[in-house]
């Protein structure tokens, strides 16, 4: 029973959940999490900021106890940090750019868990006012969100959905969602997230946004396109996924409607609607912080290259970072 402090908390429901669709077995917890560690002098090139236990056990949940899946997740996660630094620079709540991006709702986080109990994210596209937030800040945003979320065992296990609302999202917002920035968000979430994603709703979507989709399609694993959903206008196939008694009014559901604040409040703590600098932080980024320091002793940082291997599959050429980056818009105006 020395197994059981991992798992502590959670419900019986939960441990059966787990063994029946993850192959988690408490017997051999330690084993299997030793096994993912053993794998880490592979990666010299990759600084693996975190090794605890509770820590290598949410890349088995997220990749069904497939050991070799979840240590390539693993490396992909602190790759992924690596190689976008300035992402990562000050990956906390009061980071202006990401304080902005929660204030405005990106994300929303319902408090009630759907009939799986996996918990619900919210984006409203139209809300993106691009003058106050970067596409860059929203996925910032996104990621800490998950972060402090997925300490939740019981969301490792049930994990997240998200549904998207696509309502007047004019064709100037869609046109700065170049195929660059898309891209760094599906590895950011798709391939180096350790969270286990039910289904991805778009609700509303015009036909710029399914043009989108059919461009960005290439960079989606099978299992992914598999869970993308693309309701438009109709609800009750939505409804058929998400039971209305888990959703806001805006979704046909009989809850009240989202109130944006509630999640940055939840976050934010005391600090939310202080505009000024603050101290508080309810996530310290622990293991993304040294990131710079472990870059810096290496001789000859290697050139920052974004990794190809999501690229494989697609069709779009992969772009370096910086100036050559390709910041044609996917949807140029005549």
């Amino acid at each position: 029973a020395e197994m059981t402090h991992l798992q502590a908390g959670l419900s019986p429901e939960t441990i059966e959940k787990a063994r029946l669709e993850l192959n988690e077995n408490p017997d051999i917890l330690h084993q299997d999490i030793q096994q993912v560690r053993d794998m880490i002098i592979t990666r010299p090139d990759i600084g693996f900021l975190r090794t605890d236990d509770a820590f290598i056990l949410r890349f088995l949940r997220a990749r069904k106890f497939h050991q070799t899946e979840a240590f390539r997740l693993l490396a992909q996660y602190f790759q992924y940090r690596q190689l976008n630094l300035d992402m990562f620079k000050n990956f906390k709540a009061d980071d202006p750019g990401i304080k902005r991006a929660l204030t405005d709702g990106f994300p929303g986080v319902l408090e009630n868990r759907d009939h799986c109990g996996r918990k619900i994210l919210l984006l409203f596209a139209a809300n993106w006012d691009q003058s106050r937030n970067s596409f860059i800040d929203i996925l910032r945003a996104i990621l800490l969100s998950l972060e402090v979320l997925i300490e939740d065992q019981e969301l490792q296990i049930n994990g997240f959905i998200l549904i998207i609302d696509w309502s007047n999202f004019s064709f100037k917002q869609a046109s700065k969602l170049t195929p660059s920035i898309l891209k760094l968000a599906i590895e950011g979430l798709q391939d180096s997230f350790p969270a286990r994603f039910g289904g991805v709703h778009f609700v509303n979507q015009p036909w710029y946004i399914h043009a989108l989709y059919t461009l960005i399609k290439p960079f989606l694993k099978d299992k992914t396109r598999k869970r993308i959903f693309l309701h438009g206008n109709n609800l009750n196939s939505l409804h058929q996924l998400i039971h209305p008694e888990c959703l806001p009014s805006e979704f046909g559901g009989t809850l009240p409607p989202y109130d944006m604040g509630t999640w940055a409040r939840t976050l934010l703590g005391p600090d939310y609607g202080d505009e000024n600098e603050y101290t508080h932080t309810s996530y310290n980024a622990m293991h993304v912080k040294h990131a710079s320091s472990n870059l810096e002793r290496e001789p000859s940082p290697k050139p920052m290259k974004r990794s190809q291997s999501v690229v494989e599959a697609g069709t779009l050429k992969h772009e370096d970072q910086g100036e050559s980056e390709n910041t044609q818009p996917l949807l140029a105006l005549d």
